[in-house]
């Protein structure tokens, strides 16, 4: 079974979701499931350099004290996965087109999964500005990528126009916002579900052809 999932390593949610759809997962482990991770940029516009948090959180919330209590729920949530979110360490928002385009080397090389759970732990647990070479290199080399090779991908355009078309075909088909999680056949589950939910579309995905697709939102 193929899952494509469109998310964005800024996302808290899509990080969540990540961690409920491998328990999900883990309840069909007769499932031979292939995890392919599809590009979503929630800031397409951010400098490519990023913005510092607190300047990001007073324009899409007003101030740090309305986003602390929005990100209540977020910090529960986690909790239940086991992920204990550290904003406070964040100091930069990234643009995550350069995140995005070392997900897609990786995922070339067989690494995809690895780097895509480097970059959530470094942004979400360990504060790190994901939109700078040397820390993506570095992320990379960690999930076995040659350090030196991806500084050099990352500096030029590499895999710049495969990432935006990728963005760009999710955004034709509906999306606009991330976890969505697609399966097999064009089933469709969106938002970051307890494991629970993703089981009827699992059972779906992988019983016979039907030509009706389905779609699962949250």
């Amino acid at each position: 079974m193929q899952v494509d999932i469109v998310s964005d390593v800024i996302c808290p949610w899509c990080y969540i979701g990540k961690r409920r759809l491998e328990r999900a997962l883990a309840l069909r482990p007769e499932l031979a499931a292939t995890r392919s991770w599809r590009a979503f940029q929630l800031n397409p516009e951010m400098p490519m350099d990023g913005i510092s948090r607190e300047l990001y959180l007073a324009a899409k919330y007003g101030s740090s004290r309305s986003a602390r209590q929005i990100f209540a729920a977020v910090y529960a949530a986690g909790r239940g996965e086991g992920i204990d979110f550290a904003f406070e360490r964040i100091r930069r928002v990234p643009n995550t087109l350069r995140a995005h385009r070392l997900i897609r080397r990786a995922a070339l090389a067989g690494h995809g999964d690895g780097v895509v759970e480097g970059l959530f732990r470094a942004y979400f647990l360990e504060g790190l500005d994901i939109g700078d070479v040397e820390v993506l290199a570095a992320l990379g080399a960690c999930a076995d990528l040659d350090e030196a090779e991806s500084r050099r991908y990352l500096e030029s355009e590499a895999g710049t126009a495969e990432v935006r078309a990728e963005e760009h075909r999710a955004r034709r088909l509906g999306i606009h916002a991330v976890p969505c999680f697609i399966l097999d056949r064009g089933y469709a589950i969106s938002g970051a579900q307890e494991p629970e939910m993703f089981l009827p579309l699992f059972d779906i995905a992988a019983g016979p052809n039907d030509d009706n697709a389905a779609t699962v939102t949250g």
